[in-house]
């Protein structure tokens, strides 16, 4: 697994961050991502948002065990390594770090994307009803966040 980073530390000021919840959405927002930062010779920070009912389980998990909340961050950032695996892969020229941070999508971006150079988002991840009803994280990081954000809309 790539680099790692203090969680919700804001990044360096010439990084891109991308928020990737799993969907293919989020795939698409990596790629685009990915392409920008290998013409502009800019890191990328991946983000994955959260919590116990999202995180997959510990490598070390058993019947019994409480894992620690650092080995379900483990966890979420190798699956997220795995996720984005082959397109990280075509951009050899490009520093990629994952962050797993326990907290909710929207915090995470805006905390992680803090003075960064972009925040790079999906515009519809696994919102559904619920996301309807709730807001889209994609129009809240365009809001709050504290960078410009590239909202990345599905190829059609």
């Amino acid at each position: 697994m790539p680099d790692t980073q203090p969680e919700q530390t804001p990044v360096s000021s010439d990084s891109i961050v991308v928020g990737h919840d799993g969907s293919g959405h989020a795939d698409h927002a990596v790629t685009v991502a990915l392409d920008l930062a290998e013409q502009l010779h800019a890191p990328v920070v991946l983000v994955r948002a959260w919590s116990i009912d999202t995180a997959p389980r510990p490598t070390n998990w058993e019947f019994g065990y409480v894992a620690s909340i650092e080995d379900y961050a483990d966890a979420v950032r190798i699956e997220l390594g795995e996720a984005v695996m082959a397109e990280v892969a075509k951009h050899p020229d490009v520093k990629v770090t994952y962050r797993a941070v326990y907290a909710s999508p929207l915090k995470s971006l805006i905390d992680v994307s803090r003075g960064a150079r972009m925040l790079v988002v999906g515009s519809r991840g696994r919102g559904g009803l619920s996301g309807m009803l709730l807001g889209s994280v994609s129009e809240q990081c365009v809001r709050h966040a504290k960078c410009p954000v590239l909202v990345v809309r599905p190829n059609t």
